[in-house]
């Protein structure tokens, strides 16, 4: 569900056809003569220092593909801008006017990573053949592009980035990570290693994308259970060159989180486990202690006593946090409450060759 205030001006218009065209021989992405329309979905929350030269970078890219021949001239940058406090959205629209690649759209307040990556893809899905997703801070290489490009030309539905290494981050950093994957492994939640948002996805799969109604949104695991045909690319991240990280420890904590409760009741489940777990043993203890009480003197027990108070009172609590969790997750679904509201939005203002694309 989605809410749209104030429209600055429309998305590229599409006229003259009246069936999806994308640009391939084989597999989900159907025969044409036509180039495919490539959007690069950013999304952006305080991101002043770096966007301009993200924005030039990423232009220099989409000018070298469409100089080979590999994308439509009226392929686009897509900043989303997420309720930005600094000067990150005035910025967008400086580069829009000097810059045919670049559009924007921009929150009407701050909805989080995930959902402006979502409003992104959504809104570039009228118009676009497929959308590539990335970080405004292009850690991500994006010397691979054409890599995502080349495979989509070949059938793949959905190509996902994927990090040969993790060298360039912190030894916290890259044992939280691999316990993530880990973990997330043993509670049956599909989801491709190493890969966080850098992606490409064609029109269907976001067509497909679309369905998902979700609050909790957690792409990582949305994806890969859509099914398409799928491939990896392999890359080596780069340092931050500026700015900050809008992950710190405690919002990674709480995403890794809400991709369990999302995907997963296998909490719930351990929790029923250690319960019964420790009936039984209260039960061979309820025993013991009969046995003690008719055949000899009773142990005094005091400490053993109220470690196991403060042992079941603790298990206890978090029972019933991680139940709760699960309950504000239902709470939350329930509600249906929009993912994000669309302040304005910034067409590409010399779009070329736009009318190649429509879809059923």
């Amino acid at each position: 569900m989605i809410c749209i205030l104030n429209e600055v001006s429309s998305i590229p218009t599409l006229l003259g056809k009246s069936t999806y065209t994308g640009y391939n021989h084989k597999g989900g992405n159907p025969l044409t003569t036509s180039l495919p329309v490539l959007t690069l979905v950013i999304p952006c929350y305080n991101e002043e220092e770096i966007l301009t030269d993200t924005c030039s970078k990423l232009s220099s890219t989409l000018a070298a593909l469409m100089q080979e021949q590999l994308i439509s001239p009226a392929s686009s940058i897509l900043f989303v801008d997420d309720g930005s406090k600094d000067h990150t959205w005035q910025l967008i629209k400086i580069e829009h006017l000097a810059n045919r690649f670049v559009t924007g759209i921009k929150l009407a307040a701050n909805a989080g990573h995930q959902r402006a990556l979502l409003a992104g893809m959504l809104h570039a899905k009228d118009y676009s053949d497929c959308v590539i997703t990335l970080d405004a801070d292009l850690q991500d290489d994006i010397s691979v592009i054409r890599t995502f490009v080349l495979r989509y030309l070949e059938g793949y539905e959905i190509v996902y980035g994927v990090r040969n290494d993790r060298t360039s981050d912190t030894g916290f950093k890259r044992n939280t990570a691999s316990l993530f994957y880990r973990t997330m492994e043993m509670l049956g939640i599909r989801l491709i290693s190493n890969h966080a948002d850098y992606r490409l996805l064609n029109n269907r799969a976001l067509t497909e994308l679309s369905r998902y109604n979700e609050s909790k949104l957690f792409l990582r695991g949305i994806i890969p259970q859509i099914g398409f045909r799928s491939d990896i690319v392999t890359y080596e991240r780069k340092p931050r060159l500026a700015g900050e990280t809008k992950y710190p420890l405690r919002k990674m904590l709480s995403f890794a989180f809400e991709g369990i409760t999302s995907f997963s009741i296998a909490p719930i489940r351990l929790i029923a486990a250690v319960g019964f777990g420790l009936f039984l043993i209260s039960l061979l203890a309820a025993c013991y202690a009969a046995m003690q009480k008719v055949f000899g003197e009773p142990d005094a027990g005091w400490t053993s006593l109220i470690i196991s108070i403060w042992l079941l009172g603790g298990l206890q609590l978090m029972a019933i946090g991680i139940i709760g969790e699960y309950i504000g997750t239902i709470f939350a679904e329930v509600k249906k409450r929009p993912l994000y509201t669309i302040d304005s939005i910034l067409k590409q203002l010399h779009p070329q060759d736009s009318t190649h694309f429509t879809k059923t």
